[in-house]
């Protein structure tokens, strides 16, 4: 028996409820624990100055992106064809969707591709990752979404090689609620993208890890997603209702929407584990699954705190060569 084969009695039966909100947390408050007083440290001792701590969320000695706007972006050099636009999705967190719009935007733009992301999520990973400090940043995708802010006057250009960024602040958190009211509120997004196709060849959306109406407007604006899945025990849990809610979308609001191509992710080849959620993830989704895989390794997890992708913090490692392979395999799907 797989380990997902309840997953596929549950497909072909009704979608899988996502009660993940509607459980009580018990939190476990923990005695306080007596700490020993400190050691007084002699007046003398005492240095008369103390260093400032950064503010930034980077290490010390890492510089900063500029924060420049469109008009100062640097000339195209080639003829771009039809605009591609693809969310990069998964409701559950920690599978690697900030990861890889990140490094496969800058792998694909290392290739001498005009590329545009969008970070809309409220954590802004994405921006982050790519050396954008958020507290110098005066408008983001909020601003576009909620005050109808043309999108060319958010972009930031040059954040890497062919690599533009649309950034996201903590602001974004109150747009799910703030969305609601609002006249059109699923189509957005795609409004405001409408003017830049023609401009890149790629615009990748990061989607933030939910289901709610910002996911919505990306699902709206895409025409394809890229689903990354991480190769543990729970890979598979909650795609059913993301799968249910592209249906509808397609259905309804956006006919060409289909799933460009699932990844796999966090992929430890010295487990058992891994390999067998590989082979059950390749055997359901079939040749939707990326031949591109992963891996595990530190330098991905490293590279983000130097506000730089993985191709230029460490070129020849696993992480940047799984994401230079996974960008020429989506140029190959065209």
């Amino acid at each position: 028996m797989g380990i997902f084969d309840s997953f596929r009695r549950d497909k072909h039966e009704k979608p899988i409820e996502d009660t993940s909100r509607n459980g009580e947390i018990e939190i476990e408050v923990e005695e306080p624990v007596e700490e020993a007083p400190e050691e007084e440290i002699p007046e003398e001792e005492v240095p008369d100055f103390q260093e400032e701590e950064s503010t930034s969320p980077y290490g010390k000695g890492v510089e900063m992106k500029p924060i420049r706007s469109y008009s100062e972006k640097k000339p195209v050099n080639h003829v771009i064809g039809t605009t591609k636009v693809i969310a990069i999705i998964n409701q559950k967190g920690g599978v690697g969707k900030s990861t890889t719009a990140v490094n496969l935007s800058a792998a694909l733009g290392e290739m001498g591709k005009q590329v545009l992301l969008i970070d809309l999520d409220p954590q802004g990973n994405a921006t982050s990752g790519l050396g954008i400090e958020k507290n110098q940043l005066s408008h983001c995708i909020y601003d576009v979404l909620l005050a109808d802010t043309p999108l060319v006057d958010v972009i930031i250009p040059d954040v890497s090689q062919e690599l533009d960024l649309v950034p996201a602040t903590i602001n974004l958190a109150g747009a799910e609620v703030e969305l609601v009211s609002e006249m059109a509120r699923e189509n957005r997004l795609k409004d405001a993208i409408g003017p830049m196709r023609g401009k890149y060849d790629y615009i990748f959306i990061d989607c933030p890890p939910s289901l709610g109406l910002l996911t919505v407007n990306s699902l709206v604006a895409a025409d394809k997603l890229i689903i990354p899945i991480q190769t543990e025990f729970y890979a598979l849990e909650g795609v059913t209702k993301l799968l249910e809610s592209m249906k509808r979308v397609k259905n309804r609001l956006n006919p060409s929407l289909d799933i460009f191509g699932i990844l796999l992710t966090m992929y430890d080849g010295r487990t058992t584990l891994s390999r067998q959620v590989a082979a059950e993830v390749r055997n359901f989704f079939g040749d939707q699954v990326f031949e591109t895989i992963i891996p595990r390794t530190v330098k991905l997890s490293e590279a983000p705190s130097y506000g730089i992708p993985i191709t230029q913090y460490d070129p020849q490692g696993k992480g940047a060569i799984s994401y230079v392979n996974l960008a020429k395999e989506v140029i190959e799907r065209g």
